[in-house]
């Protein structure tokens, strides 16, 4: 058994039958569940609120890892830890500061997360990686699933290891975005450990086959 985690996006579901749909990966071997909520600001797309991952922590034991693609996180923080969020990860590009938001989500003994788009620089962030609990790179711009994973940001991951390795950081490493079983690959060897997957586990016709494929390293 690898030391890989591999979390389900939600976002490429069925949603007419998403019930059966986040069981069948439960079942299937799923370590988490991604869940990405979009603003139509900060990403050109709009998504779920609180009442739908109240839903799904309703139906699903799973760890739920809420992704905040929000240019006002603070709003929503304590709804989201309210519905069942397990982890909240809020992106290091909006104009909050982070230590603000991290004391927030820690302030409810959750699990806080900060992502990078692909183009924001890994040095952005680094006076905070040694009190996070995830750092989560997106490996796709995002806002939209079924993107092709960008190879070019395999670097960054190769470097965020570097540092977490070098300075005894107890960040986990998050991608997301274009994975599947070629792409994955590249990702785990840089040093990811979460992987996040969506149009390919969940477009595919043997759920547990794709997510098994996804355990390299």
């Amino acid at each position: 058994m690898s030391g890989i985690i591999v979390a389900p996006s939600v976002l490429s579901a069925d949603f007419l039958h998403l019930e059966d749909e986040i069981k069948a990966v439960e079942k299937a071997g799923a370590d988490w569940l991604h869940v990405d909520i979009m603003d139509g600001h900060f990403v050109p797309n709009l998504t779920f609120g609180p009442k739908l991952v109240k839903s799904i922590r309703g139906i699903t034991r799973l760890p739920l890892d809420v992704h905040l693609m929000l240019d006002n996180p603070q709003t929503f923080i304590e709804k989201f830890i309210s519905a069942g969020a397990d982890n909240i990860t809020v992106h290091s590009e909006v104009t909050v500061p982070v230590p603000q938001l991290f004391d927030m989500v820690k302030s409810h003994f959750k699990s806080f997360g900060l992502s990078i788009k692909p183009d924001t620089p890994l040095e952005s962030v680094s006076d905070y990686l040694d009190m996070i609990d995830i750092l989560l790179i997106m490996t796709v711009y995002p806002g939209f699933g079924g993107q092709e994973y960008i190879e070019s940001v395999t670097a960054k991951i190769a470097e965020a290891a570097r540092l977490k390795a070098d300075n005894d950081y107890h960040f986990a490493i998050e991608v997301d975005g274009g994975l599947n079983e070629r792409t994955v690959m590249t990702a785990v060897s840089g040093g990811a450990t979460i992987i996040v997957a969506g149009e390919y586990i969940f477009g595919s016709r043997d759920y547990r086959a794709a997510i098994n494929s996804l355990r390299v390293g």
